[in-house]
């Protein structure tokens, strides 16, 4: 499956339980900008950091190869979506102050897209690259759970550009001096229906279905079950975020 028909076809899902990003992450970015005039946010699924960069920023270009995933994103009056590849923006000249990629990058022709980022930013623009490994519950036997369904049931079928997720992104190319930053992380207490929203939206779990004609959704609200705290508790989740930030020029 090319990357467009991949996330298209889990629109809705991704849409729907997908994480935001911690406010803090924005509000670094944009003390590390020179200006606030434009945003780029490429790879915007259905615009997780489109609109909360809205918050800081006059206009925010939000491009995603899937019309699909565009589709389903938050309108917001700040916020231009478009479809188009990471590689061949459609932006001017010089004309962002930051160009952002949250939990997308591993999917791009990376050298284009560093190309291309160059030629769309101002002076001293920034470009942020952000990735969240597999979330972890905080209850190791949940965690250990999840971790067999995403590693042995769904493992076979991550697309494989989803180990540089893996390795927090240490073995992509970024070929840029990288700013200092905080540490940057998330943590939610879900339900299990929230849980198993999210794992809904998981390219390895598209990729099951397309491939075997079933849902594997019922083997992990199964196994999860069996330790689950009770009907409609929440169990916590933790999200560290990896973060790599550098200036354009």
């Amino acid at each position: 499956m090319s990357n467009a028909a991949l996330f298209s076809s889990i629109a809705r899902e991704y849409a729907n339980f997908r994480p935001g990003y911690p406010t803090e992450l924005f509000a670094w970015l944009a003390q590390a900008v020179p200006a606030h005039d434009a945003a780029w946010d490429c790879g915007c699924g259905s615009g997780q950091a489109s609109v909360p960069l809205a918050a800081y920023f006059a206009r925010v270009h939000a491009t995603d190869v899937s019309p699909e995933q565009i589709a389903a994103a938050k309108p917001h009056p700040k916020v231009t979506y478009a479809v188009a590849p990471a590689e061949d923006s459609g932006l001017a000249d010089g004309s962002v102050d930051l160009v952002t990629v949250g939990q997308a990058l591993h999917w791009f022709d990376i050298d284009a897209f560093y190309a291309e980022a160059r030629r769309v930013a101002r002076p001293r623009a920034v470009l942020a690259v952000w990735t969240y490994p597999r979330p972890q519950f905080a209850d190791p036997e949940l965690d250990r759970l999840l971790f067999d369904f995403y590693s042995r049931e769904v493992g076979p079928y991550w697309p494989p550009d989803r180990r540089h997720v893996d390795a927090h992104y240490r073995t992509l190319s970024f070929p840029f001096e990288q700013l200092e930053h905080p540490a940057f992380s998330l943590s939610f207490e879900w339900t299990l229906e929230q849980v198993l929203g999210y794992v809904s939206s998981w390219s390895a779990t598209a990729r099951y279905r397309k491939a075997l004609g079933r849902d594997p959704l019922p083997l992990l609200a199964g196994s999860l079950r069996t330790r689950w705290p009770g009907e409609g508790a929440t169990a916590l989740i933790l999200m560290p975020i990896v973060l790599l930030a550098a200036r354009l020029a």
